[in-house]
């Protein structure tokens, strides 16, 4: 900083002081009168105020409905304002009890006779951990809804408890697609259950809470706060079972590894979503996404009811157009810009005894048009039920064709 502007600093303060000290008594006495103002509001009511009212002179604002004045006191009542804060943190510490931890122990694939026993003596040790939410509770069983990636390719599924306690669970039912799951355990061994709210009704900048277990066992039960910042979404991931774009809602709530499966809950303390991913790049932080509880309660229904999710089923496997090199599949329209190619075709399966063959790009189905692969599986799994029939326009050796095909039931794809 130069002088000059040091001084033009100095000037201004001493300038500042100046009037401070000009209308300084003014301030005390204005200050008397403002605080002499505000006791009119609290003092009791005298025969002079009364009457003073009862003229018109002076307006009365009874809050009845939220803040009604003591009977038998002078004072108007003080809105808590730590109440809000309070409730949350009760619903908070309540909600938690139905929050487990869920272990993945697989046997160990080693060769035997090597620092190992043989394998069907093998112990199944800790893959990797998650979180679960216990959601139901009926005929002496708690059920748990976690992530499919959680508990996938498990040999044993232990669960930790709210108070410590590791008890033992089976799988119901999973879904790699919708990245669900449904476990068991002894109700006994239950503390507490969640309700589910509403997820249609989110709208961008709710308040919302994660509850899950970052990173491992050792935080439980952790607590990030953030807003919904956006819902509706539509996120490509690639899962066991094949591509899929799977509908979420993204928060800036932390979401860590070990938080899949954990339940992102709003202020009435309801699951409204399961959190499942997040983008984890570098210079990328507060977008994490959750599987919405109306999607997910039907799935987590069928999959107590039938033990898997069934889907439509063709039998054939796919790729994108454009993973394949032009010349491979035959002259097609220029304006044919994208379709999905049939790479193999199961014997037996619908698709085989409907004419599909390896090599036809399919670019339509049931009047939709396709895109890529997995424009296919949204198509069957969304617009399509069992006992369909569908029409398949595609091109075979750069011949358009359109090929019924009846849908049958399946697990996967």
């Amino acid at each position: 900083m130069n002088e000059e502007n040091k001084w033009e600093e100095h000037s201004s303060g001493r300038g500042k002081r100046k009037e401070q000290n000009k209308w300084s008594w003014f301030k005390m006495t204005g200050a008397g009168i403002v605080g002499s103002a505000l006791t009119l509001i609290v003092i009791p009511q005298t025969d002079f105020y009364q009457e003073m009212v009862a003229s018109g002179h002076v307006s009365v604002n009874n809050q009845v409905e939220e803040n009604e004045q003591l009977e038998g006191s002078n004072e108007l009542p003080v809105q808590n304002m730590s109440n809000q804060v309070a409730d949350y943190t009760d619903m908070i510490e309540n909600a938690s009890q139905s929050i487990v931890g869920v272990v993945n122990k697989q046997k160990s694939q080693g060769i035997p006779g090597f620092f190992q026993s043989q394998p069907s003596e093998q112990e199944a040790v800790e893959a990797g951990t998650g979180s679960g939410v216990i959601f139901k509770e009926e005929d002496g069983k708690a059920y748990i809804i976690t992530n499919n990636h959680v508990i996938e390719g498990a040999d044993e599924i232990e669960i930790s408890l709210s108070d410590g306690e590791t008890v033992s669970a089976t799988l119901v039912g999973g879904d790699a697609l919708t990245d669900l799951a449904v476990l068991v355990m002894d109700a006994s061994e239950s503390e507490q259950i969640i309700e589910f709210g509403n997820s249609d009704e989110l709208r961008p900048g709710e308040q919302v809470f994660a509850i899950g277990n970052p990173l491992g066992l050792e935080l439980s039960r952790t607590v990030t706060q953030g807003i919904i910042s956006a819902v509706n979404r539509s996120i490509p991931v690639q899962t066991s079972a094949g591509e899929w774009n799977l509908d979420v809602i993204q928060t800036d709530a932390a979401i860590n590894p070990g938080n899949s499966g954990g339940a992102l809950i709003n202020t009435k303390g309801e699951v409204i979503g399961i959190n499942s991913l997040k983008i984890a790049q570098n210079g990328i932080e507060g977008i994490g996404f959750a599987i919405p509880s109306n999607d997910l309660i039907p799935l987590v229904e069928e999959m107590i009811d039938k033990g898997e999710i069934t889907r439509p089923y063709l039998g054939v496997g796919l790729a994108h157009l454009s993973e394949i090199p032009s010349g491979y599949l035959g002259a097609l329209p220029e304006d044919i810009k994208g379709g999905a190619v049939i790479t193999t075709v199961e014997p037996g399966s619908v698709a085989d005894e409907a004419g599909i063959r390896a090599g036809d790009v399919v670019v339509s189905m049931s009047g939709i048009e396709v895109k890529d692969a997995s424009d296919i599986r949204k198509i069957l799994y969304r617009e399509v039920e069992v006992g369909d029939t569908v029409t398949m326009e595609l091109y075979r050796d750069g011949e358009k064709k359109e090929i019924e095909v009846p849908i049958r039931v399946h697990t996967s794809l």
